[in-house]
């Protein structure tokens, strides 16, 4: 099984406290997805992540194919950083890190994604072709809202 890494840093002139209460928010990870994604959480959501929470999203994929995506928040660490890691969805593996660290103009937000996808070669192919460039572009969308959110 091939897993592959994918890092996003950027820096928010906020403190820390205005970007957990930011990120920590579960209801807030649909408006950091872009529109073409269809993003719907399903399950019931409290106000701040904690370990062991669930979450139930429909993301479609592609035109015309939705998924259901559950993840789970593993570990959270109070304004420093959460981890998601999915249960059950369109990913073999996933294991997702945000991470929120002080820096001289603010908080530098930085995600870290370990993936593998399903299928064997038919999956390798699909990544070079498809999911690298979406997984890219969603973190791209992310880092144009969050710019405009946080002036």
């Amino acid at each position: 099984m091939k897993i592959y890494k994918l890092s996003h840093k950027q820096i928010l002139p906020i403190n820390r406290s205005d970007c957990w209460n930011f990120f920590s928010n579960p209801a807030n990870l649909q408006k950091i997805t872009p529109p073409d994604m269809k993003f719907e959480i399903k399950s019931e959501l409290s106000s701040k992540i904690y370990p062991g929470q669930i979450i139930v999203y429909k993301i479609q994929i592609l035109p015309f194919i939705k998924l259901s995506w559950v993840t789970e928040i593993s570990q959270a660490k109070d304004e420093n950083y959460f981890i998601d890691e999915q249960r059950f969805g369109p990913y073999k593996f996933w294991h997702h890190q945000h991470i929120f660290n002080e820096v001289e103009n603010g908080i530098e937000v930085q995600d870290i994604v370990h993936y593998a996808i399903p299928f064997g070669i038919f999956g390798v192919i699909a990544n070079k072709i498809f999911v690298e460039k979406k997984l890219n572009n969603i973190f791209e969308f992310r880092k144009n809202f969050l710019e405009t959110r946080f002036k």
